[in-house]
């Protein structure tokens, strides 16, 4: 609809997502390095609240420009909340059940993931895309205000950030280990941008190609994230038995191969099995890396190192998406479906390599 109104090539469609996931990106940067300092209900809540707040103006935006300084903005402000939110939910349950626990706490940003697509459409038959952005953010402000007084109520050193765990303080220091967080960080981060951007473009994909409505196009994304409501807790749970790094190999690996079957797949039950396996691994695997960046990064340093995992992700996407939408505009979606996927599986094979090597000479 967005499209539609403002005139848009793909290009220009991929900046309108940019414009959100970019800032979105540079925003965790600084905002796991303030929860480190000076608390994480603070960011949490400013992630939530200020998404709200940003949300309602993007709804009263009548030009491109504005909505895309609010959008901008939305990120900006929003990536408080994954740097301080993660360790804050970690730091409650044993070691031992984090991976259970994140998959947990991922079904809230699943559920919204999947549930938001189909009240925007709905509210956007009736109101416009104005109206959803604006009608969505209401809720949004005041769970912000809602979380922020349960919050209060928790122990302080849980949420502030305050007593830092000295015992681990050494736990960057091993040269090996150093390098395969940094490694692990590339693969998971590479996984998710690219999956995101090449999703982004599927209610486009489904209307321009089998000629869907916009309001069919844009539920139908629905099914990517719906898997999101169980498969951050399967994976988390599958992590805690048979070993994160592994997880999130199989699932980097299954999503290069998936998304290349975007080609091969024949519209209704052909897209739809592949958009709810592809979610399936990407859900699957998002909690087992919060948890693997966690377990291997001491107390004081937990969410300045998800600010920068956070930052790839967002980062990524933002820039790939773009890009993407230029590789559609002159070679088509067969295309832009193949070099995703082949960068995918290279990235995966090369990170692989890197962490038998890293561990080898650990």
């Amino acid at each position: 609809m967005i499209r539609n109104e403002f005139g848009l090539d793909y290009t220009q469609a991929g900046l309108v997502l940019s414009a959100f996931s970019i800032t979105y990106g540079i925003g965790q940067l600084p905002a796991g390095w303030l929860a480190d300092r000076i608390g994480r209900r603070i960011l949490i809540t400013v992630g939530i609240i200020g998404v709200a707040i940003c949300g309602l103006a993007v709804g009263l935006s009548h030009t491109y420009i504005m909505m895309m300084v609010f959008l901008a903005l939305m990120g900006l402000l929003g990536g408080g909340y994954h740097p301080a939110a993660s360790p804050a939910v970690s730091s409650i349950v044993k070691p031992e059940n984090r991976g259970a626990a994140l998959g947990f706490h991922g079904i809230g940003g699943s559920a919204s993931y999947f549930l938001v697509p189909l009240a925007a459409v709905a509210i956007a038959s009736v109101w416009g895309w104005r109206g959803s952005f604006i009608t969505l953010a209401i809720p949004t402000f005041i769970f912000g205000v809602v979380l922020y007084r349960i919050m209060r109520r928790l122990p302080n050193n849980t949420i502030t950030s305050k007593k830092i765990d000295t015992s681990h303080s050494h736990i960057l220091e091993t040269p090996g280990r150093i390098r395969r967080l940094v490694v692990f960080i590339i693969l998971s981060s590479f996984s998710q941008a690219v999956l995101v951007s090449v999703v982004s473009f599927i209610p486009l994909f489904l209307v321009d190609h089998f000629g869907l409505s916009e309001e069919a196009g844009g539920a139908f994304i629905a099914i990517f994230y719906s898997t999101g409501l169980w498969a951050s807790t399967l994976g988390g749970y599958l992590s805690d038995r048979f070993g994160m790094i592994r997880m999130v190999l199989i699932s980097c690996l299954a999503i290069g191969v998936l998304t290349y079957f975007f080609n091969l797949a024949p519209f209704g039950v052909g897209i739809g099995a592949i958009l709810f396996l592809t979610g399936m691994f990407n859900f699957m695997r998002m909690p087992v890396s919060e948890s693997y960046i966690i377990h291997n990064t001491s107390e004081k340093r937990r969410s300045t190192v998800l600010g920068f995992y956070f930052f790839g992700n967002q980062q990524g996407a933002g820039l790939l998406t773009p890009l993407l939408g230029y590789i559609i505009d002159q070679l088509g979606f067969n295309y832009c479906y193949t070099i995703s996927a082949v960068a995918v599986l290279i990235v995966t094979l090369v990170c692989y390599i890197l962490l038998r090597s890293s561990h080898n000479h650990d």
